[in-house]
Formats: C-alpha cells, sequence, structure tokens
C-alpha cells in the first residue's frame, strides 16, 4: 500500500481534517479513526495529540511541508485526522 496515495484518495472521498487545533478536537469527541503526524511536527503540539494512548497514531516520515504536499496544499501539515476513510485503504496502516 503507497501510504501518499490512500491519504490523497481519503482526502478526495472521505473526511479529513487538517490541523491541530482540528485534530485535538477530532481526538476529544471521539470521531478520529487515525491521526497522522509530521515527522518534523513540534515537541508541544506532538505531546497534546499523543496524549491518548487508545488513539492510532501514524508518524509520516517526512516534514510538514512534505505532508502538505501530499495533501496537494501549499502550506505546512503538522497533523491530521481520518474521521472516514471513504474508498482509500489507509487504515491498513493500523494492522501492520
Amino acid at each position: 500500500m503507497d501510504f501518499n496515495t490512500q491519504l490523497l484518495r481519503a482526502l478526495k472521498t472521505g473526511s479529513v481534517v487538517l490541523g491541530p487545533v482540528m485534530t485535538e478536537k477530532c481526538i476529544k469527541e471521539g470521531t478520529a479513526r487515525m491521526i497522522v503526524v509530521a515527522g518534523n511536527c513540534p515537541a508541544t503540539i506532538k505531546s497534546k495529540i499523543t496524549r491518548n494512548k487508545n488513539q492510532f497514531i501514524h508518524t509520516f516520515a517526512g516534514s510538514g511541508m512534505a505532508l502538505g504536499n501530499v495533501c496537494r496544499k501549499p502550506f505546512s501539515i503538522s497533523t491530521l485526522a481520518i474521521i472516514n476513510p471513504g474508498e482509500s485503504d489507509i487504515l491498513s496502516v493500523m494492522r501492520v
């Protein structure tokens, strides 16, 4: 499975929120099925996001700018939450 392709498919066909504020809100509401954190996510943000030990968190190998590029956004993305994967198979990384 190509993670980048599946993430883009989830963005197009599912429900994904971008940014630490919205990600944290989804975690608190219990709607996030998977969290993606950029490899260079600031420690202050990462500590807030990773506080919930029951939440699956995938660390993206690249930087926030690289994650933004994968998402076809012209800005850095430090975190995002997958609420509904849509037609993607992105949640399969949880089984690895």
